[in-house]
């Protein structure tokens, strides 16, 4: 009994709190008082905050769970009691500093506390009410969506072109990993355009949390439109793939690149000045220019032969993925993944840096066909599994209004010149 008493009494009463970008702030909590004359109810976290007076701040560096609600604890309860129960649905160590709580009190005139409410994310958080029984839970705001549609025209890289239109960083991300089979970003010309027809997540109807989904999409280049419908493959799991307007699957057996949003800094050739070793010889990869710590990705399904460091090389990884193809990625700051783990396509198996014969961060790209090494990029490289044909029917029923409403989202036009 000692032991299990020392154990709740030091969660509630000497936790430390996780410090949190030289937050130093000792203030005391600030009493909010919510006004009762407001037409309707403000519903939040499963209250009427109508009815109650808040006591809303972040947690401070230093501070313990202790510090956080020993000048609102009901008669008759302690915080040891109060940290044990919370301690049961979330470690009470992952309290982080500058993280959002709030205590609400009744409107009586002894404004009595009701509960203790803290903020995990913007859409969790996690309840202790302080009811005759106490009693604690996680739950979520409520999550709604907004349809919309966008365009836009490429006058530099995609990721701006989308911000240039208001689209966030999430967007960029999903419309890219919808194309990124079909479409080689590296070689996108000025006038190359856009348009999707996608849906936005909203928490409480009023936080933008993200996308939630593409439904459709048309990528326009070299005067070549691409689409994209996303469709439900399996009813059962649910998982569903994106196809264009014929059936026909947008993946390939590989990615185009194993990094985002990124620069070819050296292609694939028979001679190249080392700018290390300051001397001419083959370059048998393709540089990837990216940012220090930029996740790499495994460009196909395979499994890891090696995970190590070599004075060239640098900490790097190679994969084989079946009796023909293998690839290997050169110059990580850190590797993700052993030898012999099996790694999905798009799994993040290490990170960008310029460890090895390396001048900046990169990840330098090989490619073996049948044990050569090759250009990826002169490759005829073939495709994932296609839709099966039982589903086409149907699927061509399902895409005929959304292509039909994509079809009509004007494309953005290039600004005329002045």
């Amino acid at each position: 009994m000692i032991h299990k008493y020392f154990i709740a009494g030091a969660i509630a009463l000497a936790l430390s709190i996780k410090a949190c970008k030289n937050n130093t702030d000792t203030s005391q909590q600030k009493e909010v008082a919510t006004s009762n004359e407001i037409g309707g109810p403000i519903m939040k976290y499963g209250f009427d905050l109508n009815e109650y007076e808040i006591v809303a701040d972040t947690v401070k560096n230093g501070a313990t769970f202790n510090d956080l609600i020993i000048n609102h604890i009901v008669k008759g309860q302690s915080a040891f009691q109060i940290a044990n129960k919370l301690n049961e649905i979330y470690d009470l160590r992952k309290i982080q500093a500058g993280k959002p709580f709030k205590i609400l009190k009744r409107r009586d005139s002894l404004r009595t506390p009701e509960a203790f409410i803290y903020e995990l994310s913007r859409m969790d958080y996690v309840v202790v009410n302080f009811n005759d029984t106490l009693a604690a839970y996680k739950d979520q705001h409520p999550i709604s969506f907004k349809r919309k549609t966008a365009s836009g025209i490429i006058n530099a890289t995609l990721s701006e072109a989308m911000q240039e239109e208001g689209l966030s960083i999430s967007a960029i991300y999903e419309l890219s990993d919808i194309y990124r089979w079909s479409i080689d970003f590296f070689k996108l010309q000025k006038g190359d355009r856009f348009k999707m027809i996608y849906n936005e997540r909203y928490i409480n109807d009023s936080i933008y949390a993200g996308i939630e989904s593409i439904e459709a999409a048309v990528f326009e280049t070299d005067q070549t439109p691409f689409y994209a419908f996303d469709y439900v493959t399996d009813t059962v799991t649910q998982m569903s793939d994106y196809y264009d307007e014929k059936g026909k699957t947008l993946r390939s057996f590989f990615l185009k690149a194993p990094v985002n949003y990124s620069r070819i800094s050296s292609r694939f050739t028979k001679r190249r000045f080392h700018p290390v070793q300051k001397r001419w010889k083959a370059h048998q990869g393709t540089d990837y220019a990216a940012g220090y710590g930029t996740p790499i990705v495994a460009t196909a399904n395979g499994i890891v032969t090696k995970s190590g460091y070599t004075g060239g090389n640098g900490n790097y990884v190679k994969i084989k993925h079946n009796a023909t193809y293998s690839t290997q990625y050169l110059h990580m700051t850190k590797r993700k993944v052993k030898v012999g783990q099996r790694v999905k396509q798009g799994q993040v198996i290490g990170t960008v840096g310029s460890t090895g014969l390396a001048t900046g961060p990169h990840v330098c790209y090989r490619f073996w066909v049948n044990g050569k090494q090759v250009d990826p990029y002169k490759q005829n490289l073939p495709s994932a599994a296609p839709l099966p044909q039982s589903k086409m029917k149907e699927y061509l029923q399902f895409i005929a209004p959304l292509k039909v409403e994509i079809d009509q989202v004007p494309f953005k036009e290039e600004d005329p010149i002045i």
